[in-house]
């Protein structure tokens, strides 16, 4: 799918990323009809933010300010300590996937990790953009840089971004002196990976207006108009010797900082901008509160073809008013004609904007998914159809933690079994919020009966003894799993305090297998830094045989499809192709073979070595013309030794998120929990059995 958003982002201050994302919003705007503006995070909600305000402003953009940004910083280093950084990263994909499905293209742009503090030991931008799957346009302050330094940083840049997982789309070199940038135009080397755009520094962009001086400081206008406030001021000066002495010193674009008692030096600066030798001053700040007197002002007023030299007056003496102009931080805003006019024009002569088009068409959508991507996808498909699941062990505090924040999360219906009062009673006890939740006390439900009588016409020819079926419905998990199989529930989760055996026994003898399918089998989601990976089976089968194997194989398949991970499978074992021998070996090879006559249409590979099919560099050599090594997705372990000890070593040994295990091969969805499960574990596993009841439509 072709690329719908980019982010801009630099790592130091002062860059010019906002002049960038002017040139590509331009572009962008000139050929889309919605193109929307995003801030993951802004310094604070107490002000409006800059860039916003003038991308909303500039650019006309039908947005409103709250869908423009995610957090403040303050909000996410709170969150950040507080240990809730996968919250973070999950409400900001929220909203920006809604702006992606409600525009054509979403145009983002980071904040320089100086606005944070030094406690972060990641870099933000990169991590934002790697779990909203965007391209990222990085931008490189090259004031006062040498040649060498530039250089060296473009490179890192560009390995630390492909090391962080992210989709580098370009890099923009900016302010670079003239002599660097004359230089390095000529290196064709420059962009040999990815495009390189140099940007010369234009030093009125980094200078303020006087409007900014005015709103920075609060300072009074008494002479002048609003057409004089797009002044650029260049530099300062503090006039502080007599008038012919300080006239000598005068430059283009200067600020002339006076006490206001010194009318005199106002009128020769005044003066001066009259007069062919001396050069043209972009305003006058009057400082200790003082104002001239009214016959002063009318006889500057009066000059005739008087050309509004901005007056100003601060009630802070000289020397601290000097100090804070010199902190006026530049902007360009909406009403900064001059500005925007050579900003666009800088990025318009310098960076070929038909290789951005294209790269913007030929690029895809990052194909990454970061653990918090795929849990984020879980609960949006979960959502989209909202299924009933029963979860039967409401004696457990983590089963009830994680209902409320199902609940919260809108992800599905619940029933919880057990006693109403007391697991009502005990939610209190714990400040937790079930409104919502259904609770059926299988000891007195009317449902009893109905579902004794079927279980009992089911397994009759089994031996099963009325009086026996009464037994088993008093079980909470038979009881939920008849709900399931009669309907009144799509899925059940069990297994917090149950074993594995308790959770599927009564799955198998009611609900039993899908047509063609007599194994019911397993899979974990092992969510890696930037890909999701299915291991199968790692939690069911011991030991299974060729006939089995393939089964499991194209299950896990078929789940892999189901949740958006497009399935190549490995049937792995500790040879590669025909390099070896022996009965596990040749189980491997004949289940591969099974797989591929029965489901033909499944990129399969077998017997093949773990770093075979997951190695694009090992798989060169071991199995050079194979669709499926080095990029596997679908991982079958031989046995349950195998696959159990190598999900457990990948997950503590890589941090990975490992979700499951999903059980497969039901005709309705039942899921085992492991008895050390974490409250996320039961959230997660709710969505997938959810989805799973979701159907082909998954």
């Amino acid at each position: 799918m072709q690329t719908k958003s980019l982010y801009i982002a630099s790592l130091e201050p002062a860059a010019g990323s906002l002049i960038v994302a002017m040139g590509i919003m331009e572009m962008l705007k000139g050929r889309m009809e919605k193109v929307a503006f995003f801030r993951p995070v802004i310094p604070t909600r107490a002000t409006t933010d800059g860039d916003i305000d003038f991308m909303l402003g500039y650019f006309s953009l039908q947005q409103s300010y709250e869908d423009t940004f995610g957090f403040s910083v303050d909000e996410v280093e709170t969150m950040v300590a507080s240990g809730n950084r996968h919250d973070l990263m999950e409400a900001l994909i929220g909203k920006f996937k809604l702006l992606e499905s409600q525009y054509d293209f979403v145009l983002c742009e980071g904040l320089s990790s100086s606005s944070l503090t030094s406690s972060f030991d990641f870099d933000i931008n990169l991590e934002i953009a790697k779990n909203l799957g965007v391209p990222v346009v990085t931008v490189l302050n090259g004031n006062g840089k040498t040649l060498k330094e530039v250089h060296e940083e473009i490179r890192i840049e560009s390995a630390t971004i492909k090391t962080e997982g992210c989709t580098h789309f370009a890099t923009f070199a900016n302010r670079l002196s003239q002599d660097v940038f004359e230089t390095l135009k000529k290196d064709e080397s420059l962009d040999s990976d990815q495009p390189v755009f140099l940007l010369p520094e234009i030093p009125e962009l980094d200078s303020p207006t006087i409007a900014e001086i005015k709103k920075y400081l609060k300072c009074d206008m008494i002479l002048g108009g609003e057409q004089d406030l797009r002044r650029v001021v260049k530099q300062s000066k503090v006039a502080a010797m007599t008038m012919e002495h300080f006239l000598d010193h005068l430059e283009d674009g200067d600020l002339v900082i006076v006490p206001g008692d010194r009318p005199a030096i106002m009128l020769a600066a005044i003066a001066a901008n009259y007069s062919k030798v001396y050069p043209t001053i972009a305003g006058i700040l009057l400082t200790g509160g003082f104002v001239p007197k009214q016959a002063i002002l009318e006889l500057v007023q009066g000059i005739t073809h008087f050309n509004g030299i901005p007056v100003l007056t601060s009630t802070k003496d000289t020397f601290k008013t000097a100090m804070d102009v010199n902190n006026v931080p530049a902007r360009i805003t909406p009403q900064s004609k001059r500005k925007i006019a050579l900003a666009m024009g800088l990025f318009n002569a310098n960076v070929d904007k038909l290789r951005i088009e294209e790269k913007i068409k030929t690029s895809t959508a990052s194909s990454a998914m970061t653990p918090i991507m795929f849990e984020y996808s879980l609960f949006e498909k979960a959502r989209s159809n909202k299924k009933t699941i029963v979860l039967p062990e409401s004696e457990d505090v983590r089963i009830l933690r994680a209902a409320e924040i199902l609940l919260r999360r809108d992800v599905v219906n619940l029933v919880l079994l057990g006693n109403e009062s007391e697991v009502m009673h005990k939610a209190m006890t714990l400040g937790l919020d079930l409104k919502g939740v259904r609770i059926i006390d299988p000891a007195t439900s009317p449902l009893s009966e109905e579902f004794v009588t079927a279980f009992y016409e089911l397994r009759k020819a089994k031996g099963l003894k009325l009086a026996a079926a009464k037994d088993a419905m008093v079980s909470p998990n038979y009881f939920a799993t008849m709900m399931v199989y009669l309907g009144h529930a799509d899925g059940m989760v069990s297994g917090a305090v149950h074993t594995t055996a308790d959770t599927i026994r009564p799955a198998l003898q009611t609900i039993k297998t899908k047509p063609g399918i007599s194994v019911v089998s397993s899979v974990f989601f092992m969510c890696l830094d930037t890909r999701v990976l299915v291991y199968g089976d790692c939690a069911v089968n011991q030991d299974p045989n060729a006939q089995e194997l393939a089964q499991i194989a194209i299950s896990s398949a078929q789940t892999a499809k189901a949740f958006g991970v497009e399935p190549r499978i490995a049937m792995l074992s500790y040879s590669t192709g025909d390099s070896g021998s022996g009965d596990e070996v040749e189980k491997v090879r004949t289940a591969t073979k099974l797989v591929k006559e029965l489901r033909p249409d499944l990129l399969v590979e077998g017997p093949i070595q773990y770093d075979a099919a997951i190695d694009p560099q090992v798989a060169k050599t071991k199995l050079p013309n194979s669709k499926v090594a080095g990029q596997a997705t679908v991982f079958i372990f031989p046995d349950l030794n195998t696959g159990n000890n190598t999900y457990k070593a990948v997950q503590r040994s890589s941090g990975a998120l490992a979700i499951g295990p999903v059980l497969q091969g039901l005709n309705k969805p039942i899921n085992d929990l492991s008895r050390g499960c974490l409250v996320e574990d039961i959230v997660n596993t709710v969505a997938i059995t959810a989805i799973q009841a979701q159907g082909d439509n998954a």
